[in-house]
Order: structure tokens, then sequence, then C-alpha cells
């Protein structure tokens, strides 16, 4: 019987980390769940997985925090030996509209870049190498569409995610030939992130932007899992790429 891949994925439990660990799981992958406060999400979401056959390790922890990082990648070798595939998806954001300047403090701020950018370091830092005693090794980051050019978005978010992007061009360069660097980058999602970002705008705003996008809706987590799992799976000689997953919307307007 073959082995079983094994992959981890950080901010896993909910969105579109829920929808890649059960991707991942149901292609023949055991999965490192990372998650900071969704205990019971994730808890539920590793039931679901092993129905799917796969193994989980549950991975409790703050990524911009490096003692957490290295003590989880430490139990990651524990119960996996390596990795073939770390999808950094950890993000977090405010609330502030992106006009609001004077309204962002600089905790805010602050704790927007340390989990969305110092913390995709640290963890790929710590993984690099379990990745390099793994099976064709990749990494697969979350971006954004606000990374790659203006939008709607709290400042600190968007700033983070142009990092996001910068860092996986750097990171292909550096880590290749061994290992596979991408990103994606999703535009208006549905679901509860877009939902706090639009509040009782939501179904308005996202019905407006499906009726613009040329797919004729807006992208879901599993669209966003399902890219991630391509880039892992294939793609062999790709690397260094930022994928836009919005329908068309970002390149017809």
């Amino acid at each position: 019987m073959d082995r079983r891949k094994r992959a981890l994925v950080t901010g896993g439990a909910t969105g579109i980390g829920r929808a890649a660990v059960l991707h991942l799981a149901r292609a023949g992958f055991d999965v490192a769940l990372n998650y900071r406060s969704s205990a019971d999400a994730a808890r539920s979401l590793a039931a679901e997985a092993e129905k799917a056959g796969a193994k989980v390790l549950l991975l409790p922890g703050d990524v911009a925090d490096d003692s957490q990082v290295r003590a989880m990648l430490h139990k990651v070798d524990e119960a996996f030996g390596a990795l073939d595939a770390l999808i950094n998806n950890a993000g977090t954001t405010i609330a502030t509209p992106p006009k609001d300047m004077e309204g962002v403090s600089v905790e805010d701020w602050d704790r927007v870049f340390a989990v969305n950018v110092r913390g995709l370091f640290l963890v790929t830092r710590a993984a690099v190498p379990r990745l390099k005693r793994g099976t064709n090794p990749s990494i697969v980051n979350t971006a954004s569409i606000v990374g790659l050019r203006p939008g709607p978005q709290p400042l600190p978010y968007a700033a983070s995610k142009a990092a996001i992007v910068s860092l996986t061009k750097q990171f292909a360069g550096t880590l290749g030939p061994d290992i596979r660097v991408n990103a994606v980058a999703p535009g208006w999602m549905e679901g509860e992130w877009m939902e706090r970002m639009l509040g009782g705008n939501y179904d308005r705003l996202m019905e407006r932007r499906a009726k613009a996008t040329p797919l004729g809706r807006c992208v879901t987590a599993d669209d966003v899992a399902e890219v991630m799992l391509s880039l892992i799976e294939g793609n062999r000689f790709v690397t260094g790429e930022i994928v836009v997953i919005d329908g068309g919307f970002s390149s017809t307007t």
C-alpha cells in the first residue's frame, strides 16, 4: 500500500483552510491542522477528514510566535516524519474601512502583519527542512486580489497580502529547485469573511460583483482549495506564480 502524503495547513479550521483540509484528505493526504481559537471547528473538521481516510494532527498555536511554531513543527516530525505540502493560510484582518486612516491603530496594524506576514515566514522557515525530506514538496500561500490591485479592504490587510505576493516570489527563488512556491489570490469570496467585511451590504454587493464577473458568480472556498490542490499535485514546472481566482473579474474590468 502506498504511503499517504503529508501536509500542514495553517488557519485550517474555517473558510479556505477548512476546504483545503478536506480536499487534501480526499486526495490521499494526512493533514496537520493548525488553528488558534477555533477549537470546536477544528475538531469537527478533523472528524470529517478522518472519515475520508486521513490521519489528522491538531495543532493549536499562534503562527506569529516563533516558539509555538517550532513546537508545532516538532509535533509534525513526531507524527509524520516529513511534509510533502504546506499551505500558509492563517490570516487576520480588522474592520476599519480603508478610507479611515486614523481609525487604524498601531496595535491593529502590527497584529495583522504579525499573523499574515511574519507568521507565514516563521512557518515556512520551520517547515523547509521537513519539506526537503518530502516528495515533490510544494508550498501554497493564501494571498488576495487586493495584494495585486486596490480594493475595498482594510489597509493593513491589503498591504500584508502584497507582502505575501512578494515573499512568494522571493521564496520561489530561494527554495528552488527543491521546493516549489506559489500563491493563490482569491477575489470576492462567498462566506463569513466577506459577510464581516461588508456587513448589511453583503447580499447586494456580492450580487453586483457576481453580475460583473464573466463566470457569473463570486469565488467559493472550494474553488480556492481546488486550485491549491492542483498547484500541489500537478504543475511540476510552475513556481513563483500568483494564481488569481475571481472568475475573470480583475481581467475584464
